[in-house]
């Protein structure tokens, strides 16, 4: 949003420095430089959402696509997990009956 926010902005200043060209204002070469400096920090901004938002993709590996890779082995993952918790489950049921035989014999 803050990128937005600085580029809308730049691009009013840019149409105000090109107004005051036109008109041979005073205030035209001082609109210039600041438009300039304006450009600058415009581009740093989207710049930093860019890379920000690339960063994250790489840290939390997960592309807003249906098909994610990361998606898929974060699902198999947990699928693993899950089955070993059932076979420790079904391995302490069978413990706290005993020694696994049918009789008591």
């Amino acid at each position: 949003m803050r990128a937005v926010l600085i580029m809308s902005l730049t691009i009013i200043q840019a149409m105000v420095a090109f107004l005051c060209t036109l008109a041979g204002s005073w205030l035209a070469f001082p609109m210039v430089l600041s438009g300039v400096a304006g450009t600058v920090v415009a581009t740093w901004s989207v710049l930093d959402v860019w890379v920000t938002r690339q960063v994250w993709n790489q840290r939390n590996g997960v592309v807003s696509v249906p098909s994610s890779t990361a998606r898929s082995m974060r699902r198999e993952r947990r699928a693993g997990r899950r089955a070993a918790r059932a076979q420790a489950r079904r391995e302490a049921r069978i413990r706290r009956r005993g020694d696994g035989r049918l009789s008591r014999a």
